[in-house]
């Protein structure tokens, strides 16, 4: 008959991801009359417990290439945007917040612009997609089932046969100990 023992580890306590997109605008030192491409990198998030919800701060850098002057000339204009992202995370087992709990913060999707525009002001307008996951994780209690008995002993036996014994004998020299006491 099993018995049971109480252990302690960490587990995954809640999970979740969601899905934003952002439209942000913003103002070139020159009139641009084509943009050429958009670009968004150095992305850093870290996330934090407040209350009972998740929240990220996070921020990354947009660059946005476009002509201008008749598409005669480029240029880039660029723009760091932060962020701060609430998660409304139900827990598994309805569990809690402890303040021994991780917080394990996923990009997804990176972001990425989706939509680029020039607007009648000759400002740039842009929508930013990206996805986030998050995760929780705490200290779990569990049950397993213990067995007493332990497991038999496996006999392990050599890979030699008496054709390698014989050998073995055979080629021992019994006068040997004698040689060394004369």
């Amino acid at each position: 008959m099993a018995s049971y023992k109480e252990i302690v580890t960490k587990a995954v306590i809640g999970k979740g991801k969601k899905y934003f997109k952002n439209n942000y605008t913003i103002k070139s030192e020159t009139l641009p009359t084509t943009v050429l491409g958009c670009w968004v990198i150095n992305h850093k998030f870290k996330g934090y417990k407040t209350g009972d919800k998740i929240g990220v701060d996070g921020s990354y850098d947009v660059n946005i290439w476009y002509s201008y002057e008749g598409d005669s000339k480029t240029a880039v204009v660029n723009k760091k945007i932060d962020y701060n992202d609430l998660f409304n995370l139900k827990l598994k087992d309805n569990g809690d917040y402890a303040n021994d709990t991780d917080i394990i913060v996923r990009t997804l999707s990176q972001p990425n612009c989706t939509k680029v525009n020039i607007t009648e002001d000759g400002s740039i307008n842009f929508d930013i997609e990206k996805e986030l996951g998050v995760e929780i994780v705490g200290e779990k209690k569990m049950k397993i089932a213990i067995e007493e008995d332990e497991e038999p002993w496996e006999d392990i036996e050599d890979d030699v046969d008496a054709e390698v014994l014989k050998e073995i004998e055979e080629s021992v020299d019994t006068t040997y100990l004698d040689e060394k006491n004369d």
